[in-house]
């Protein structure tokens, strides 16, 4: 098990993706239940509009997305939940305008990386078996992207 908040996060990508049977959009809602607290059913954007929980807390992010808080894993996941459930735009503008993530900060970049990572998931580029090493590569680490 990983000792920092950004290893845990890729490390429920690989839990969830174990399941052979999981579809891509039931994946992307069970990260975001898993990691930041957005429940299932319909009473989600509850959660998701509170900012969820930070079920996993710590660091471990690369310093272009690292706020200096221990909350980006729910934020990361979060974000895809809510991509998930109401698309890519939606999502941006209510993290600039809504959650005051400018897209010049480490959440906006963040939220950005979340975008994507739902994109690339729904599109196939990105197999669910995949998805903990691109969390690695892409949103892990101490250094600069």
């Amino acid at each position: 098990m990983s000792s920092d908040a950004c290893g845990r996060l890729a490390e429920a990508c690989a839990r969830l993706a174990a399941d052979d049977t999981t579809s891509t959009s039931r994946f992307l809602r069970e990260l975001g239940h898993e990691v930041a607290g957005v429940r299932r059913g319909p009473l989600w954007f509850l959660d998701a509009g509170r900012g969820g929980a930070n079920r996993i807390r710590g660091r471990g992010f690369r310093d272009h997305v690292d706020d200096g808080t221990e909350g980006q894993a729910r934020h990361f996941a979060g974000i895809v939940a809510m991509a998930a459930r109401v698309g890519p735009s939606p999502t941006r503008w209510l993290s600039i305008h809504v959650g005051r993530d400018a897209p010049d900060t480490a959440d906006g970049r963040l939220t950005d990386h979340a975008i994507d990572f739902v994109r690339l998931i729904r599109s196939g580029e990105l197999p669910l078996s995949e998805t903990d090493a691109w969390i690695r590569a892409t949103i892990c680490g101490g250094g600069s992207a």
